[in-house]
């Protein structure tokens, strides 16, 4: 049986590449020093492999076809947007396929992919965590961008036949999981049916993927002009709360909130906890070490969390 070692979630911004902090008192200071820490931290564990479960930012997938869940078992090529590792990923492929196997046999019909595109949603939290390692990885990409969106009642049931998919498997290793997303963050709508997404976007996100360059070029200008504002939106207070309650861990009252509620509370961005839920249930451990900064300028509450001491 396949030991899983731990799991680190942690958010995830473009702005943690393109505004850096000069120095440790200056906005997500904090929040990349204790990532440094994690990273030491995960090297003491020695993990043989990574499952990484990130959103897609319209750069794989799109509503030509919108999976809620998309396994890589063979090769990953990572995107390369805003500063993000761009080119070939090492995958574990033996551990993706048991993965594959295990959660079809628990009911989970996941899109396979023999060629996956990640980008930064996966991308950047593996790189802080491998910290310039090159670490196998199986990436597991879960929709949080636009409805319809897989429940996440579902994803707490993915995550559980995930745990039991990996420590059933054969491969011959120590597999540490990476959730990769969140916290509180409010974005544009990217929903088709919604009348405030403006028609050349609402084509982009449909018809994306005939020149996935071209529309990654036009979105990049919008994406950055978010940044910087040091009033941006963020709710540090539900922050504080969703990590108290996968320190529990207590799943139900945050899968009770429904879509709704949980966008109220962390923006249309916070869907992706839905990661960080896949990953708890899948390591079956309550956090037992956490670190907060909410970055306003990076439009992002920024955190992370272990099942494993971090010093």
């Amino acid at each position: 049986m396949t030991d899983i070692v731990g799991l680190v979630a942690m958010s995830h911004s473009p702005f943690a590449t393109l505004l850096p902090p000069s120095g440790p008192t200056e906005p997500g200071g904090r929040f990349l020093a204790d990532t440094a820490r994690v990273a030491r931290a995960v090297a003491g564990l020695a993990p043989d492999a990574m499952v990484v479960i990130g959103p897609d930012h319209f750069h794989a997938n799109f509503y030509d076809v919108m999976p809620p869940f998309v396994l890589g078992v063979e090769e990953a090529i990572g995107f390369g947007d805003f500063g993000s590792r761009a080119g070939p990923l090492s995958v574990a492929a033996p551990l993706a396929w048991s993965i594959r196997d295990g959660l079809a046999g628990a009911g989970f019909d996941v899109s396979l992919s023999y060629s996956l595109t990640v980008d930064h949603g996966v991308v950047q939290s593996y790189e802080m965590v491998c910290a310039g390692t090159d670490i196998p990885l199986v990436p597991l990409v879960v929709n949080t961008a636009a409805p319809p969106l897989p429940s996440m009642e579902r994803c707490v049931r993915l995550g559980r036949s995930l745990g039991d998919a990996i420590r059933a498997s054969a491969y011959p290793g120590r597999v540490l999981l990476v959730a990769s997303g969140g916290l509180s963050h409010w974005l544009p709508s990217n929903d088709p049916r919604d009348p405030s997404v403006p028609g050349d976007r609402r084509t982009a996100v449909i018809h994306g993927r005939k020149d996935v360059r071209a529309f990654a070029a036009a979105r990049e200008p919008r994406v950055r002009a978010m940044g910087g504002d040091p009033n941006g939106r963020v709710n540090a207070v539900w922050d504080g709360w969703f990590l108290k309650q996968l320190s529990a861990p207590d799943l139900a009252p945050v899968t009770a909130l429904g879509d709704d509620g949980l966008e109220e509370q962390a923006g249309s961005g916070g869907h992706e906890i839905r990661t960080w839920l896949i990953g708890q249930a899948a390591a079956a451990l309550p956090l037992v070490w956490t670190s907060y900064e909410p970055v306003p300028e990076w439009i992002t509450g920024m955190g992370i969390g272990t099942t494993f001491g971090v010093a």
